[in-house]
């Protein structure tokens, strides 16, 4: 049998395992939901235990994981499948886990308590679950591992969480059930938005399917989490496709382009590819459109600002495209600024300043599979206080910054002369693609504070990366793939509260969590730098290598 078809059962043994750990019902990987009996969403109640739900889990980990890589090879191959079939099957897997209880941590208790607050008159920045619980609340009562932590989303998540607080009312179950719905519709949302961006391509269409609605370790870590990372990844990818229809970003226009073979010297200017948004005639489509773009990260941020990156990603990525023509430039960078302005302001001013204090609270934070957590305890040696911490944080940052510029330089298709023709607007389009998709992935390498879903942002920017060079962009898809796996086995559960290990697998969290995790994260964060300085130093040296001379749409739609 083919790799194609072995992966695909993979894939599906996968979203097997991953609906049997949820439907099984409460265990160490499944928090309780609190409600009346038969309130979706539902689940057996066989109390199963941790040698099966732990193991099980994990099979669907590693079968995800092994499905991926097998179809995504067996893609680039040449081996196909129709890419409408594989998202209608993503989004069907993705509705059954929404019918089942989440499991893998207990955030989404957290979630609910957070509605409830805002319903019953109290502020979600300065108010602590525990604090609500005190008063006697039954949902605030659920609250497991963040009982002593104000909110850190923005006021659209506590809104959606407030609705969804109205319609579950003092049902814990309920109230989650509703949160579900809320994060299914953003997926598949994010999932179509992903099938319309690529549409250009029947290959990049199926890869945009297996890379998000079909991807099962998102179905795992994000969907049967319930993980509220779902409503702000479809604003980050709703507003960039305001401003990339059909899967080109526009470009300006840029110096004449000399015709094929000569003409005497003669020149011809480029032709902007259809939707081009630089045309004198479109200037106010423009601006509309990156104003609509703006507005809408500023929503993904009011959901979490992390989003952020993906509106700063669009505006480095039209400053490195556009080069010195900043006529053309300003009226999508003033519309785009604008628009994020207006979006944001609204939700910082409902927030207020105890929201960005929260947020602030939480760049704070090292995870325990961070490769992080180690250099901070080895500094804790020297330094005492927070000054460990804050040498982490500027550490972090300085890495961010340096990946950013080294994703920039070497993926191919971003940089002039560097598989993007001068004034080939489509070609510019790619390019603003990878400069948002850099930014995010210097991020998700960078940070301190690491989580699996949290990678769900890098997974729905990766399909739309130039494709100009097949090697460069399966290396990054294998390092993202290998990052969100080693997390997603390092964090079996991602809970402490109310969870008690059996002996024989007490070994887990400190073999896999503080020890096997953060090697792959280092290792993956130091590949990525040894692939990306490999790859710039090729196309700087090599006017021959893969992206250099080639058109990117038509290096993209051979890759596929």
């Amino acid at each position: 049998m083919d790799a194609g078809p072995v992966g695909l059962i993979a894939i599906g043994a996968s979203i097997v395992c991953t609906f049997g750990v949820a439907v099984a019902g409460p265990s160490v990987m499944e928090p309780v939901l609190p409600g009346q009996p038969g309130q979706p969403p539902w689940s057996l109640g066989l109390h199963p235990s941790a040698y099966l739900v732990v193991p099980l889990t994990a099979a669907g980990l590693a079968a995800g994981t092994l499905g991926l890589v097998l179809v995504l090879r067996a893609s680039r191959d040449g081996w196909s499948v129709p890419a409408r079939a594989v998202l209608i099957a993503g989004l069907l897997a993705a509705a059954a886990l929404t019918l089942v209880p989440p499991f893998g941590s207990s955030d989404h208790l957290s979630y609910a308590a957070y509605g409830r607050m805002l319903v019953t008159g109290h502020n979600p920045y300065t108010t602590t679950p525990a604090q609500l619980a005190a008063l006697g609340d039954p949902v605030a009562r659920a609250v497991q591992d963040w009982s002593g932590s104000p909110s850190v989303y923005g006021p659209l998540a506590t809104a959606v969480q407030a609705l969804a607080s109205l319609a579950g009312g003092t049902s814990v179950r309920l109230t989650v059930f509703v949160l579900g719905l809320a994060n299914l519709i953003a997926f598949g949302v994010t999932a179509l938005l992903l099938h319309r961006m690529t549409r250009d391509s029947p290959a990049r269409q199926l890869r945009a399917a297996l890379l998000w609605a079909a991807n099962p370790l998102l179905l795992q870590v994000l969907v049967a989490g319930a993980h509220v990372d779902s409503q702000a990844v479809v604003f980050g990818v709703a507003g960039f496709a305001c401003v990339v229809p059909g899967g080109r970003p526009p470009g300006p226009p840029g110096p004449p382009l000399a015709p094929p073979g000569g003409n005497g010297g003669a020149t011809r200017p480029p032709v902007p590819p259809r939707g081009a948004l630089w045309a004198p005639w479109a200037g106010w489509v423009a601006a509309w459109r990156w104003g609509a773009a703006g507005v809408l990260v500023g929503l993904g941020f009011a959901v979490k600002v992390t989003v952020a990156l993906v509106g700063v990603g669009l505006a480095v990525g039209l400053v490195v495209v556009v080069g010195r023509q900043w006529r053309g430039v300003a009226g999508p960078l003033a519309a785009l600024g604008a628009g994020f302005a207006v979006a944001a302001g609204a939700a910082v001013a409902i927030g207020g300043s105890a929201m960005l204090k929260q947020s602030s609270r939480a760049s704070d934070m090292v995870s325990i599979g961070s490769p992080w957590r180690v250099i901070r305890s080895l500094v804790h040696l020297v330094v005492g206080g927070t000054a460990a911490t804050d040498i982490v944080r500027f550490g972090a940052i300085a890495l961010g910054v340096v990946l950013a510029v080294l994703i920039i330089r070497g993926l191919p298709g971003i940089l002039p002369g560097r598989g993007l023709e001068a004034g080939d607007p489509g070609g510019s389009g790619y390019a603003v693609a990878g400069v948002a998709f850099a930014l995010v992935l210097a991020w998700l390498f960078a940070w301190p504070y690491v989580l699996p879903w949290y990678d769900a942002l890098g997974w729905a920017l990766l399909p739309l990366i130039p494709m100009v060079s097949a090697p460069v962009v399966d290396g990054i898809g294998w390092l993202l793939l290998a990052r969100t796996a080693a997390l997603g086995f390092g964090y079996l559960p991602a809970r402490a509260t109310d969870v008690t290990m059996p002996p024989g697998l007490t070994w887990v969290q400190p073999v896999i969590r503080h020890g096997v995790t953060p090697v792959v994260l280092a290792a993956a964060t130091v590949w990525l730098v040894v692939l990306m300085v490999r790859s710039g130093h090729r196309r700087r040296d090599d006017p021959r290598a893969p992206g250099n001379s080639a058109d990117p749409r038509t290096a993209a739609t051979k890759a596929g």
